[in-house]
C-alpha cells in the first residue's frame, strides 16, 4: 500500500463537507487522521438519514479514526493539546472565531506547538463584512458566480452536487500540502486559511478573466457555447455527450458521422467562431440527425469517426461501465459492526499503485479509548474523563 503521507497525524474538527473531505484527501495519502466529534450526534452529517452512519457521512469520511469528545467539557483543552502534541496538522472549518473561545487560537497554538500546521476553512474568510453570516454549499455558489453559470433557467432551479464544498476541501487539501512540504526545510509550521467564497472564485476563474479582458459576462451557455458541447438525445430516449473544443478536424469528422458534410462549407458552421455564433442553430440540427437513431448506433458512428463523445451515464451505469471497473476506482471497505461499505478510493495513483489503506468509515467514538492510550493517558484517566462527560465511546451499531 502507497501511504506517501504516512508517519503524519491530523486532528480534523470537521463537520459536513469541507474540513471532512480535506481530511479524508490527506487519509487518503496515508496519514492518521483522528476525527474529533462532540458526543451523541458527532458530525450532523451522521445522522441524515436516521441513523449515525448515514451515505452522506460515508462520502468524506473513511480512513479515519474517530474520538467522541465533549469541546464544552473542562477537559477539553488538556485532550485536545495532548493530541496536538503529536500532530502535524489541525484542521477545522467551524466559523471564525470558536477555537478562539476555548482557548485554541492560532497565536496560542503556535507558540505551544512551533511545528503545528493550522487549516481553518470558513464560508467568506476570517474578517471582513460577512464573517458573521452562517454559509453552505449553495449559498457560496451564489455569491461566488458559480450559479449564474450553472442554474437551469426554466423554471430557474438550483441542480448537481455540492461543488463548493468539495471544492474549498481540496484547496485546503493543497494547501496543507504545500505547507507540509515547507515545514520539512523549516521546521515551523504556517497557518492555513481557505475560504470557499475564494476557492469558488478561483476554481471558476475562466469566466473572470473573460469579463476582466472583453468585459464579457459568462451564462449558462458560455462554456458550453466556447467549447463546443451538446448534449443530445437518442431515438431510445438516450442521451449523449459531445465536445468538439476548437478543433476543426472534430467537427468535420462528426458532419460525416450526420451525413451532413455540406456543414463544412456552411458560412455559419465553417469556422469555430461561426460555429460558436451559431450554436443554437447548429444544436438543433445536431439533436434532429441524433434523434434518428439510438445510443448503441451513435456510440459506434462517433468512435469510428474519432469524435469525443460519452453517454451521459447515470449513477447506476457509471458503477458497470467497462472504463470504470477496469480503473478499480470502487472498492469494499469492512466495517466490523455495520458491514461492507463500497466507498471511492483516491483518484491519485503512485508508480501505478491507488489504495493506501482500507479503514471504513468510523462509528462514532470507535476510537476513542485506542486513541487516548496511544497518547499517553492511562486508564484511570480515561475512566474519569467518561465520568466526567469529557470522552464517549462508541455504544451501539446503528
Amino acid at each position: 500500500m502507497t501511504k506517501v503521507l504516512q508517519d503524519i497525524r491530523v486532528i480534523e474538527l470537521g463537520t459536513f463537507i469541507t474540513g471532512p473531505c480535506a481530511g479524508m484527501m490527506l487519509a487518503d495519502l496515508g496519514a492518521d487522521v483522528i476525527k474529533v466529534e462532540q458526543p451523541e450526534v458527532g458530525d450532523p452529517f451522521r445522522g441524515y438519514q436516521g441513523t449515525q452512519y448515514s451515505s452522506q457521512f460515508q462520502t468524506y469520511n473513511s480512513r479515519k479514526r474517530s474520538i467522541a469528545l465533549n469541546l464544552k467539557s473542562p477537559h477539553a483543552k488538556e485532550i485536545l493539546e495532548k493530541l496536538l502534541e503529536q500532530a502535524d496538522v489541525l484542521l477545522e472549518n467551524y466559523r471564525p472565531g470558536v477555537l478562539d473561545n476555548l482557548g485554541l487560537s492560532w497565536e496560542y497554538l503556535h507558540r505551544r506547538f512551533p511545528r503545528l500546521i493550522f487549516c481553518s476553512i470558513t464560508g467568506f474568510g476570517s474578517s471582513g463584512p460577512y464573517v458573521e453570516k452562517p454559509c453552505y454549499d449553495t449559498v457560496t455558489q451564489a455569491l461566488s458566480g458559480y450559479l449564474s453559470q450553472t442554474m437551469a433557467p426554466s423554471p430557474p432551479r438550483i441542480l448537481g452536487p455540492a461543488v463548493a464544498d468539495t471544492v474549498s476541501g481540496m484547496y485546503a487539501a493543497n494547501g496543507i500540502l504545500g505547507a507540509l512540504v515547507e515545514r520539512g526545510r523549516t521546521q515551523v509550521g504556517r497557518r492555513v486559511e481557505v475560504a470557499m467564497l475564494d476557492s469558488m472564485i478561483s476554481f471558476g476563474s475562466s469566466a473572470f478573466s473573460s469579463y476582466f479582458a472583453d468585459n464579457k459576462v459568462h451564462g449558462p451557455i458560455s462554456r458550453p457555447r466556447a467549447s463546443q458541447s451538446y448534449a443530445l438525445q437518442c431515438a431510445d430516449g438516450q442521451w449523449i455527450a459531445l465536445h468538439l473544443a476548437s478543433v476543426d478536424k472534430f467537427f468535420i469528422n462528426l458532419t460525416s458521422a450526420v451525413g451532413h458534410t455540406e456543414w463544412v462549407s456552411d458560412d455559419r458552421f465553417s469556422t469555430v467562431l461561426a460555429r460558436q455564433k451559431n450554436y443554437e442553430v447548429l444544436t438543433q440540427l445536431l439533436q434532429e440527425a441524433f434523434v434518428q437513431f439510438d445510443l448503441a448506433h451513435w456510440l459506434k458512428q462517433l468512435t469510428e469517426n474519432d469524435i469525443p463523445h460519452a453517454p451521459i451515464s447515470s449513477i447506476d451505469q457509471v458503477v458497470e461501465d467497462p472504463q470504470v471497473v477496469h480503473n478499480g476506482i470502487f472498492k469494499d471497505l469492512h466495517h466490523p459492526k455495520q458491514g461492507v461499505v463500497k466507498n471511492t478510493q483516491r483518484p491519485i495513483l503512485y508508480d501505478g499503485e491507488r489504495s493506501s489503506h482500507d479503514l471504513a468509515p468510523p462509528m462514532l467514538g470507535e476510537h476513542s479509548e485506542d486513541v487516548l492510550k496511544q497518547i499517553g493517558f492511562d486508564a484511570l484517566e480515561i475512566a474519569k474523563f467518561e465520568r466526567d462527560g469529557a470522552i464517549a465511546f462508541v455504544k451501539n451499531s446503528s
